[in-house]
């Protein structure tokens, strides 16, 4: 855990530092924005910021954001003043600390940092397997390549084996080769001197040098293009970059993880992806299983979710219910973990019941198996086909309005009972009462 400090507010700050180091964190100062700036052009890294909240968090925020470093900005000020923590958090700022520093908060803002997306769950066999495997070569030094489909967690599995790894205590940077422009990436990866290209105001550490003594990330490789290809393997071969502009060669030691949602073989043929960058990347694969292929894993994933967002917005933690759980083990998550987790957050800020419902659970494609359903149902209440001669011709009519009438007549068939009428159309009582409010509501308006 790296931590950098902006400012002094009397010394405060650093005595909230000292805590840091106690709980094993390595701490620079920083005077203010543009030494700190300076420092991490340098390859001074930061995992969080901790800030006086009297300088400009608002322009640190904005530098950080146009020069690419993504780190979490803490501010820190005398006392609980809430018009100055409000002022930090709409500047950018993640959090407000008051000081002096609590020892319990500080640690507790640590560890949230350390452990965000550093989850490992694996009830599985799919995913025991290649967990195994992870532990068995994450203490070597050997090239890692982690394939598998976007919202796996091929960044989660890359810093369980950093953390396994002899190289545990140096950082862990990461890179996204995709969400890079292909001008920059090169300046990203192996940095620049001043002057070397316009907009080059000072020397730049790349992401190369600033991994020295941990591991390296390259996320989405794949999408590297190929005249970075050439460069990268050097890098790997030889051990050594060059920066943009420079004259010199530098050396490194880093351990390099690289992850990619593509099949890599086929895109090695189709000519897209050197080979023999190829061959030095997959030293060891990781092929990680998609969610649908991990059953068992789905439910206790839904619960660490569940109960980090409960803690998160501050409501109570809830079990998930059987009826949610077996709901989200028949659903097939296209988007796989990420799918989850954004599935699990809004479940938590929907729910009203005791524990998590399975109404509360939204997800992506249930609108069109509603619709099924309503085409079943139809032929119940409305008649089969349009032969019957109370069935009205379904034809160039909107989906909503033939929701409408089959929600209407299906309550006037269940003689108002609405939760006979739910019941039958496959939709929840919330769903039902929102729907005949919002047809009052049109009634209003046009009547």
């Amino acid at each position: 855990m790296r931590l950098m400090i902006i400012g002094s507010l009397n010394g405060q700050i650093s005595t909230a530092g000292k805590i840091a180091i106690g709980r094993g964190a390595k701490v620079t100062h920083t005077e203010d924005i543009d030494q700190a700036m300076g420092a991490l052009r340098s390859g001074k890294g930061a995992d969080l910021i901790m800030m006086d909240v009297k300088l400009n968090i608002a322009t640190l925020i904005t530098q950080l954001k146009d020069e690419r470093f993504a780190i979490p900005v803490v501010a820190c000020g005398i006392g609980t003043d809430a018009a100055t923590a409000v002022k930090a958090i709409k500047a950018g700022a993640k959090e407000y600390i008051p000081l002096p520093p609590n020892a319990e908060l500080i640690a507790a803002v640590l560890q949230a940092v350390t452990e965000e997306n550093n989850t490992m769950i694996a009830n599985d066999p799919a995913m025991k397997s290649v967990l195994h495997l992870a532990d068995r070569i994450a203490p070597s030094d050997a090239t890692v390549l982690i394939t598998g489909e976007s919202g796996t967690g091929k960044e989660v599995m890359s810093r369980f084996i950093h953390q396994k790894s002899k190289r545990a205590n140096g950082p862990f940077i990461s890179l996204n080769c995709a969400a890079i422009p292909e001008s920059l990436l090169e300046s990203e990866l192996f940095g620049h001197e001043k002057g070397s290209f316009t907009g080059a105001a000072a020397r730049r550490i790349g992401k190369f040098e600033e991994a020295n003594g941990g591991t390296l990330l390259l996320d989405e490789v794949s999408e590297m293009h190929p005249s970075l290809q050439a460069k990268l393997l050097r890098a790997i071969q030889e051990r050594v970059i060059d920066r943009v502009g420079g004259t010199q060669p530098v050396k490194i030691d880093i351990r390099l993880i690289a992850t990619s949602n593509r099949d890599l073989e086929a895109y090695v043929k189709s000519g897209n992806f050197r080979e023999d960058l190829y061959f030095r990347l997959n030293v060891v694969n990781l092929p990680l299983p998609a969610l649908r292929e991990r059953p068992a894993d789905i439910v206790p994933l839904a619960q660490f979710f569940a109960n980090k967002y409960s803690a998160q917005n501050g409501l109570p933690l809830k079990k998930i219910s059987v009826t949610a759980a077996a709901k989200l083990i028949s659903h097939h998550w296209q988007g796989n973990i990420r799918e989850l987790e954004n599935t699990m957050h809004r479940a938590v800020l929907m729910s009203q019941e005791d524990d998590i419902e399975a109404a509360s659970i939204h997800l992506s494609g249930q609108k069109s198996a509603a619709l099924e359903k309503i085409a079943q149902v139809a032929e119940t209440v409305v008649g089969k086909g349009a032969a019957g001669d109370n069935a009205a011709p379904l034809i160039g009519r909107t989906v909503a309005a033939v929701e409408r009438e089959l929600i209407l007549n299906t309550l006037d068939h269940c003689l108002g009972n609405r939760t006979h009428a739910a019941n039958i159309l496959g939709i929840s009582i919330r769903t039902l009462r929102n729907k005949l409010k919002e047809y009052g509501e049109q009634e209003i308006i046009h009547g």
